[in-house]
């Protein structure tokens, strides 16, 4: 691998180009009126995979978006790294918010990125991430260094839930057999503290109905006498924290994991500034549960959140009624061990118990899933920490992220394999929000990272 950073550095600016060309393409996997570039997008992930030097590419049907699927089998005795990726992008609303196109990419310097860094919706969710793959693969096959087996996985439907992938996995176990899986979406510390995310959190997401009398009422002549829904809503709601912010659903921590004083230890050695946090946020004190940090608290705690609240009257100006219905949409980030299903019900059996008689409550469950971890002395997360540790100097950090990915635990299900994610992004690369971006930096660091993964993997797999 001596030659993987000059041929990074000769073809630069064609690899920029041809993300910028992929980013022109709006697949908006939420908005039907973006069908036709979901499908361009699939054609233009085949076509990528096929010039850097894949023997199959197929587009295969699901019953949703087509999954692009790639191999290269060089010997069937050999190792197999899967690579799992998506080509859909987040809708870019608000549009006015945006300080360019979202579809019209540009390279821009900012203070975190002074070499310069792609703004355009997907660059570093998951195009820009995914891509990163396709050129290490060319930079493997254009150099005869591809040390073992490779297959590709890119599916169109992430950024709505990956309604088809399940569908598709358990219908393609053979043909997606692997050793390891390998992902690129999820982030690191920063451009000089690399990390390696070992763990992620599940989660339960529900929405809540509440109702009182048969319609709306004046609240001047049925005030004080009937349920005011709104009014028990927010008792309800509150009443599922007590004084140290713990969660009181009965049963809700019987699975939680307790990581050892050593672990935390090492979770304690990322660089983090809570005045810099506390500045970037313009709050005066974080909030969370009692006996654990802030990064504690948003990675290997589990929570609840009310993520909207609405009834009665919003309107301009003033109407005087007692809501006959109130809601709320309310998500539980779990952590592993945590079973979703049966946090979901745990929740349904407590919320519909602690509702006064003048009041019904309706709990509809919408979509979950499990967490997960990667044990860092398995052969993947070795193979990766080595590989980060040639191309930025030092040995990566083993971190937990706050956030979910259901698939990761749908693949060691169904695939029988572990998942390490080597994610390229930063926090402030603004995913999912106006002016997305991915530093040049990064995009190139992680094309020179990923063929040392492939070769440090298939070393130790010996």
């Amino acid at each position: 691998m001596q030659n993987i950073k000059s041929y990074v550095g000769e073809h630069k600016d064609r690899f920029i180009n041809e993300l910028m060309e992929l980013l022109r393409i709006p697949s908006v996997s939420a908005d039907s009126a973006f069908e036709k570039d979901v499908i361009r997008t699939a054609e233009a992930v085949k076509k990528s995979l096929e010039k850097a030097g894949c023997d199959k590419v197929e587009l295969c049907e699901t019953p949703g978006y087509p999954i692009v699927y790639g191999e290269k089998i060089i010997d069937p005795a050999l190792p197999t790294v899967l690579v799992y990726g998506h080509y859909d992008v987040q809708p870019a609303d608000p549009i006015e918010l945006w300080d360019s196109p979202p579809f019209e990419p540009v390279v821009k310097k900012t203070a975190i990125h002074p070499e310069g860094a792609i703004f355009g919706r997907g660059s570093c969710d998951d195009k820009g991430q995914m891509y990163m793959h396709v050129k290490a693969l060319e930079f493997m096959t254009e150099t005869g260094q591809l040390p073992c087996n490779v297959k590709f996985m890119i599916e169109g439907e992430e950024e709505v839930g990956s309604k088809s992938l399940g569908w598709f996995v358990e219908r393609n176990q053979e043909k997606l057999s692997n050793d390891v899986i390998l992902i690129s979406d999820t982030g690191m510390i920063a451009n000089d503290v690399p990390s390696i995310t070992t763990g992620l959190r599940g989660l339960s997401y529900v929405e809540v109905e509440v109702t009182g009398p048969n319609r709306d009422l004046h609240s001047g002549l049925y005030g004080g006498a009937v349920a005011n829904p709104i009014n028990i809503l927010t008792k309800m709601i509150a009443s599922l924290h007590d004084e140290n912010n713990r969660i009181t659903i009965p049963g809700f921590y019987d699975k939680v994991e307790e990581l050892s004083t050593e672990e935390r230890a090492e979770m304690a050695k990322a660089p983090f500034s809570l005045d810099a946090y506390k500045k970037s946020l313009d709050i005066k004190a974080v909030y969370g549960e009692e006996g654990y940090t802030t990064n504690e608290r948003n990675s290997i705690r589990p929570t609840l959140d009310v993520n909207g609240i609405w009834g009665g009257y919003t309107g301009e100006g003033a109407k005087t009624v007692i809501a006959s219905k109130a809601y709320a949409k309310i998500s539980m980030r779990l952590v592993p061990n945590q079973d979703w299903e049966e946090i979901t019900q745990l929740f349904k059996d407590h919320f519909e118990k602690i509702a006064p008689e003048a009041v019904t409550v309706k709990v509809t469950p919408h979509h979950g899933g499990q967490g997960y971890v990667t044990p860092i002395d398995n052969i993947g997360y070795q193979a990766a920490s080595n590989a980060y540790k040639d191309t930025f100097g030092v040995a990566p950090i083993p971190q937990r992220g706050g956030g979910s990915i259901p698939i990761v635990a749908l693949f060691e299900k169904e695939l029988k394999s572990k998942t390490i994610l080597m994610g390229f992004g930063l926090d402030s690369d603004a995913i999912h929000s106006p002016n997305e971006h991915f530093g040049v930096f990064n995009y190139l660091r992680g094309i020179e990272t990923i063929p040392l993964f492939y070769k440090y993997f298939t070393a130790l797999s010996k």
